[in-house]
């Protein structure tokens, strides 16, 4: 919608010879509308045909009215100037909006204008026949006209060719992503990051990242150190070097008895706090493969029970041989002592991982291998009758106390498992549970 253009002064008519000397009101912009045609003027001669009245001289071009249209049309117009004329209706404030229909010849004058910014519907007046105001049209119909665009001066044919769309060279062919082949396929997403295929080693890193940087690992296994190496300190020293010793290592056998307590804590909690916090979920979720996340949380525990255990004892060894006096232990008896101890404890650490494998519960896991450690030794003190000597004598020999100490060449019954052989058996037990936890990921959900 265009601003309504401010009134020109208009130039004063020449005066006939029977003018009465008095001026004539000047004539603004026609109004929005053609009116009827004005009455003639006094001292001017009838125009012909009276009803195509002359359009006044003196109006600007630029204030021409809008073409006419057809008798009841609606139309949208900025208000002018106010008008002085009575045909035209008293004056609209500049700026305000009216919205007219178009009106038959004959009908009676549009009622007045309302307040500035308001909209009024009036009735149109007839069509003037003027070839300015366009064809008329006929009485009734109803319309609604649009403020025409400015008209948009035509491009330079330069740039016209600018515009032209350009025909880009043939591209050559992108090479294919290098992660391309674990994207899942020609359209998958291709991560920025650099991925790789994840492995053993993977699974290695991350176990070990979890198992040393828990509190839990630093207590039990610094409780695991200081029984083992504070109570064969403790041992050697109440002993002395007055008494013979024989066998010299076999001072150490209590302390690494309690200190493997720990390493059973430990294997237990290494999986099932997983479980028992949930987060076994995001470690299933990074690692999907099942068994190669069993058997790297197994290889970590293991080796760093071994390697924990091994130095404990070797530094209670020492001290032994230091301290005491007896005959020298042999080559055999320094191996099993020190590398079979380890080997011993962590086994049993090993067996506490598959328990708690299985169970998923660290308090059920942990309270069975106790019973597994104690209880064979607790029940063959009870078993005192003729008839159950047997059972307590396998009892005796098999528990986990009485082979450990066979380690150390001071087994509690002569007729039991001697040398190596304690570890063997308890490395085949280890792997009938082991097996089982690995049947029992593969089966369960978590």
């Amino acid at each position: 919608m265009t601003s309504p253009q401010q009134p020109q002064p208009q130039p004063q008519p020449e005066r006939g010879p029977h003018d009465t000397g008095a001026q004539e009101q000047p004539v603004p912009a026609a109004p929005p509308m053609p009116p009827t045609a004005p009455p003639a003027q006094q001292g001017t001669p009838p125009q012909a045909p009276p009803a195509a009245p002359e359009q006044p001289a003196q109006q600007p071009p630029a204030q021409q009215p809008a073409p006419a249209k057809e008798a009841g049309t609606m139309m949208l117009q900025a208000q002018q100037a106010p008008r002085p004329l009575a045909a035209h209706g008293p004056g609209k404030d500049p700026g305000t909006m009216t919205l007219q229909a178009q009106q038959a010849p004959g009908q009676p004058a549009p009622a007045p204008a309302k307040e500035p910014g308001t909209m009024m519907l009036q009735p149109q007046q007839a069509p003037q026949p003027l070839a300015a105001h366009g064809p008329g049209k006929d009485a009734g119909t109803m319309m609604l006209q649009a403020q025409q665009p400015p008209a948009q001066a035509p491009q330079p044919v330069q740039a016209q060719q600018a515009q032209a769309p350009q025909v880009q060279a043939p591209q050559p062919p992108v090479p294919p992503h290098p992660q391309q082949p674990y994207a899942g396929g020609p359209g998958g997403y291709v991560s920025p990051l650099p991925v790789r295929p994840t492995h053993l080693g993977h699974a290695l890193a991350s176990e070990w990242t979890k198992i040393r940087s828990v509190r839990s690992t630093i207590w039990t296994l610094g409780v695991m150190l200081l029984l083992i190496v504070g109570i064969g300190l403790l041992a050697s020293l109440a002993a002395g070097s007055d008494r013979e010793m024989d066998p010299l290592l076999g001072v150490g056998f209590v302390g690494v008895l309690l200190g493997s307590l720990c390493v059973i804590t430990l294997g237990v909690l290494s999986i099932s706090s997983e479980y028992g916090t949930g987060m076994i979920r995001t470690t299933l979720t990074a690692s999907p493969s099942r068994v190669r996340l069993l058997t790297a949380k197994a290889l970590v525990f293991f080796t760093l029970a071994l390697v924990l255990t091994t130095v404990a004892t070797t530094v209670v060894a020492l001290l032994d041989s230091a301290l005491l006096n007896g005959p020298a232990p042999t080559t055999d008896q320094w191996l099993r002592a020190t590398l079979g101890a380890g080997l011993y404890v962590a086994l049993l650490g090993l067996l506490a991982l598959s328990v708690g494998a299985l169970l998923r519960h660290s308090a059920g896991a942990i309270s069975t291998m106790m019973g597994v450690v104690l209880l064979p030794m607790l029940l063959a003190l009870f078993l005192q009758g003729e008839s159950l000597k047997d059972i307590q004598r396998a009892l005796i020999e098999y528990s986990v106390p009485s082979a450990l100490a066979a380690l150390y060449d001071i087994p509690f019954l002569p007729t039991g498992p001697s040398g190596w052989t304690p570890v063997g058996i308890l490395a085949g037990v280890t792997a009938v549970a082991l097996g089982g936890a690995y049947a029992a990921m593969l089966q369960r959900d978590v």
